[in-house]
């Protein structure tokens, strides 16, 4: 992915701002807001990390289940006549509607 950072299965966005001469970014793929800056692409590493760090170690003091970023379930709202046919798609190839989805978004 363009413009990312991954660390400890989190990712984060790389953004710069003309307004404050700075890189900054958030971590994708949670709701719980998370943000980090730095002056340089490395302070952004490191800011990016500790950020992760920050978040895990706070959630684990008030609590907290940490957010994951892409569980694995994904929800479709769908028509029924496309839930039929992509049913008998999969029924007719032999897999299962979760096996023949998976691989067909592989291919996307």
């Amino acid at each position: 992915m363009k413009n990312t950072m991954k660390y400890n299965n989190y990712l984060g966005t790389v953004e710069y701002s003309e307004e404050d001469g700075c890189l900054f970014g958030r971590l994708l793929g949670i709701s719980d807001i998370i943000s980090y800056e730095g002056e340089s692409v490395s302070e952004l590493r490191s800011a990016f990390e500790e950020a992760v760090e920050d978040y895990l170690e706070t959630c684990a003091k008030i609590g907290k289940a940490p957010q994951r970023p892409y569980s694995g379930k994904v929800m479709l709202r769908i028509s029924p006549e496309l839930h039929a046919s992509i049913a008998i798609k999969a029924e007719s190839s032999g897999k299962s509607l979760n096996q023949w989805a998976a691989e067909t978004l592989a291919h996307a």
